[in-house]
């Protein structure tokens, strides 16, 4: 069978994370990188498959503990990025210690049992969702549970079709990418699920599709033209604020969207999956906006940045599939990762954290606002608690090569961070971060912004 041979190029398009295709990068690498690391990184390159997003790697770790990470030259990371997995730090001690004790106890919970830690998180989480989620499943990845959530939709209401929006990012398996709106996952793959329609994404501030206000009025009239037309869409599959940019919707709109939903019949769905728990300041980001969805989906920090896990939560009228299956996955009741997901819980009550992440998102708007106003590339920072977003424009356009250059002068002085959309620095710090820490992080991102500027 003929390989067809791709040419590796840097795109130019706006995408769910940096790339790690940049010129920029390699030449960091050649500056930052000893000759034991390359070595590493070199055969990890030789065995790993290569992608955007991922392999080739930029440097190798030695430790992760609390907010940092050490690499293999001792040198130490703040880690703002994390993958949005490490909201209760790295090696948390409950964390660690519910799991060594679960490993000496039950190591592995096969289907057709279940075991105490499973049914102890499925009740703390029915009881703290919002309304009446009370119903759920476990899966082993954010995108597992999507698809799950994709599915009961579809058994729910006997149609098939979805929308969802333009630049959204749901998960890399073939039916994430289907709903999601990034091309970077979705181009030049072939044929993905029919019925996925697509609209402009929600966010605050001017519009650029001819939205007659503020509260986007236009694109929710879109929307609703879209639903009576279709007549058979299963379910509205969103991000109640957009990840990848920190971008958040108008004051109004997700109550505007759920009153459709109810007079249309069709399910309202809500990712949350990148905000776990409690970074926003609230358990669950829907809770900023009082809006209850028909499902809801975490996943990522669920497992205390230690084991993988992810729930979809749903209200207990969709329980309806018994003699089907949803997910079926090898891992769903894992009594290790439901251990982790259980001591997470309890850390971000116990231990005060909820509140900390209430108390130094205001302190790092307030110091990013008074960045904006000395900084001209500074175009917009905006974040919901401890996920927060700088956007970089340069003569009104998206500044994306100053945006890699500060990534990379912020790497060069230990700190790590994602950009999303080509030009947003993204900060998802764990929320056990001192403010000592955040302010030195935040120094580090002022000195690098003010370097390109």
């Amino acid at each position: 069978m003929g390989i067809v041979r791709r040419t590796y190029k840097q795109s130019s398009k706006l995408t769910e994370g940096d790339v790690n295709l940049s010129p920029r990068r390699n030449a960091w690498i050649k500056k930052n990188i000893d000759k034991s690391t390359a070595q590493m990184l070199t055969e990890d390159e030789r065995y790993f498959l290569h992608q955007s997003l991922s392999t080739p790697c930029l440097n190798a770790i030695s430790e992760s503990k609390g907010i940092y990470l050490r690499d293999m030259q001792g040198r130490q990371i703040m880690d703002f990025h994390g993958n949005s997995a490490h909201q209760v730090g790295y090696g948390n001690a409950r964390v660690i210690e519910m799991i060594k004790k679960q490993l000496d106890e039950i190591p592995f919970c096969p289907r057709r049992y279940t075991n105490q830690m499973a049914i102890d998180l499925a009740r703390r989480l029915a009881e703290l969702a919002p309304g009446n989620l009370n119903k759920l499943l476990f899966a082993p990845s954010g995108t597992s549970a999507i698809g799950m959530a994709l599915k009961l939709a579809r058994y729910a209401t006997n149609r098939h079709k979805t929308i969802s929006m333009w630049g959204s990012f749901h998960g890399a398996s073939l039916d994430a990418i289907s709903i999601s709106g990034d091309s970077m996952f979705r181009k030049d793959v072939g044929p993905l699920l029919p019925g996925t329609e697509h609209i402009p994404p929600p966010t605050r501030g001017k519009c650029h599709f001819n939205c007659v206000d503020e509260e986007h009025t236009g694109c929710i009239n879109y929307l609703d033209y879209i639903l009576e037309k279709e007549g058979d869409v299963a379910a509205i599959i969103a991000e109640p604020m957009r990840w990848t940019t920190a971008e958040l919707p108008p004051r109004n709109y997700w109550r505007r969207v759920r009153e459709i939903c109810d007079h249309r019949g069709v399910l309202l769905i809500f990712d949350e999956i990148p905000s776990a728990m409690g970074r926003t300041g609230k358990m669950f980001v829907c809770e900023h906006f009082d809006v209850v969805p028909d499902m809801l989906v975490i996943g990522k920090g669920l497992g205390g940045g230690v084991f993988p896990m992810a729930a979809l939560i749903a209200r207990e009228e969709l329980d309806i599939v018994g003699d089907l299956a949803l997910g079926h996955y090898t891992h769903e009741k894992s009594s290790v990762g439901c251990a982790a997901a259980l001591a997470t819980i309890n850390c971000l009550y116990e231990d005060g954290l909820i509140e900390n992440a209430i108390t130094l998102g205001k302190h790092a708007m307030q110091r990013l606002m008074k960045m904006q106003s000395r900084l001209p590339l500074i175009h917009k920072v905006r974040g919901l608690g401890l996920y927060l977003g700088i956007e970089l424009l340069k003569d009104g356009k998206p500044a994306n090569d100053e945006a890699d250059t500060v990534l990379y002068h912020s790497l060069s002085r230990g700190l790590s961070y994602k950009v999303g959309g080509g030009c947003v620095l993204t900060l998802c710090p764990p929320i056990t971060i001192t403010p000592e820490e955040l302010n030195k992080a935040l120094d580090i991102i002022e000195e690098g912004i003010t370097s390109v500027s």
